[in-house]
């Protein structure tokens, strides 16, 4: 799905701007609804958020294939079906992180992130751009019309899972208070706060180099490449995030936490920047490798000790206010993007992700510490 809807955009317009577009939409709920919705996983079931979530997900997915079918999209329309997306999956990440910690045992928490992220990146990344890159070959519209049956599938694996996944409540309070609470536990704690930030960061970069390389790369863009061929490249950021998640508990042990998130810090500058160097296929390949399997470690370490430093009837909220630090990044990036491909160049686009990105190294070595992650991953912590 998130390689065939810009696919398809650039069938209904040759603008950089419009096609960004497309990012802006789909990330843009995580900027309005995260607190709301995060509140709401802290006092709903979270297995049923994501029930709804994901039949919500195969019926506008569904009916983005049957307009494409009866060539009836429009730019306005596509738009408003990535903004439906963007707001479900806001609904289905924010309580499927916040379930884990009810399943898994606390010193469990990181091998068992890494399976989680391993499993998505697998199947986001390994095998979707590839096969949306075959199907759209075919028909923009068989790409899409594979998303939604994918998506209804996931409905009765949830269905039978069996467990307790409403959050245990201290007594009723008002959502405006819910969120308040959870903004209050990020923002008060100086790790957490920090690592929200470099999210952003980090997000800013890699929305603006979503958006915008399926125009660097697929024929007329510098790489000249078909729609296959550009799922295989996407494919490569799969491939790293298979090897992060496989090496991710051992470089773990090697090198720690703390540079595990350093590395990662290098990996995406390497990958956000290498196409504005060059546009050789093999180095531009090799880089997105990296980005990948850095992503994976930061996602495993930053989602292992949040869950770790907050109670479980807080997670969602916390959780929420973290992603819509974060994610709002991938938001900011498309935008930007767009207006800097428009003035400047698609190659300024990725010089300045990768510049913001190494910027993150100046708060890295005063706040991200190893005694401050040991710190918030003691339970008697939590509450400071």
């Amino acid at each position: 799905m998130q390689i065939a809807l810009p696919l398809l955009a650039t069938r209904l317009t040759a603008s950089p701007a419009a096609i960004a577009t497309v990012g802006v939409a789909l990330t843009l709920p995580w900027l309005l609804f995260a607190l709301p919705v995060g509140a709401l996983a802290d006092r709903h079931d979270r297995r049923w958020l994501m029930l709804a979530a994901n039949a919500a997900r195969a019926a506008v997915v569904g009916l983005i294939a049957l307009l494409t079918v009866a060539d009836a999209m429009t730019l306005t329309v596509l738009y408003a079906a990535a903004f439906a997306l963007g707001l479900v999956e806001t609904v289905a990440d924010t309580a499927s992180q916040s379930i884990l910690p009810t399943i898994v045992p606390s010193g469990r928490l990181e091998p068992a992130n890494a399976r989680l992220f391993g499993s998505q990146t697998v199947a986001n990344e390994f095998i979707g751009p590839p096969l949306a890159g075959l199907l759209a070959g075919v028909a923009i519209a068989l790409a899409l019309g594979a998303s939604a049956g994918l998506y209804l599938a996931a409905v009765p694996l949830l269905w039978f899972m069996r467990g307790a996944f409403r959050p245990a409540t201290t007594g009723q309070s008002s959502l405006r208070r819910d969120i308040t609470s959870g903004l209050r536990v990020l923002l008060r704690h100086r790790l957490l706060r920090t690592l929200a930030l470099f999210f952003l960061v980090t997000n800013i970069g890699w929305g603006a180099w979503r958006a915008i390389i399926v125009l660097f790369a697929v024929a007329p863009g510098p790489l000249g490449l078909s729609t296959g061929a550009y799922g295989l490249l996407l494919t490569a950021m799969g491939v790293g995030g298979v090897l992060g998640t496989l090496v991710a508990a051992q470089v773990q042990r090697a090198i720690g936490s703390r540079w595990a998130i350093a590395a990662d810090i290098l990996g995406t500058a390497t990958m956000l920047g290498m196409p504005a160097l060059t546009t050789n296929l093999w180095l531009i390949g090799g880089a997105v490798i990296l980005g990948g399997a850095g992503s994976t470690m930061w996602s495993v370490v930053s989602t292992s000790i949040r869950q770790q430093a907050v109670p479980d009837e807080l997670l969602g909220r916390v959780g929420s206010a973290f992603r819509l630090l974060g994610l709002s990044g991938l938001t900011f990036g498309a935008a930007g993007a767009g207006i800097v491909a428009e003035l400047a160049g698609l190659r300024a686009v990725f010089a300045s992700a990768a510049m913001l990105s190494l910027l993150l190294l100046i708060p890295f070595f005063p706040v991200v510490t190893g005694a401050a992650i040991a710190d918030s991953r003691q339970r008697d912590a939590r509450d400071g």
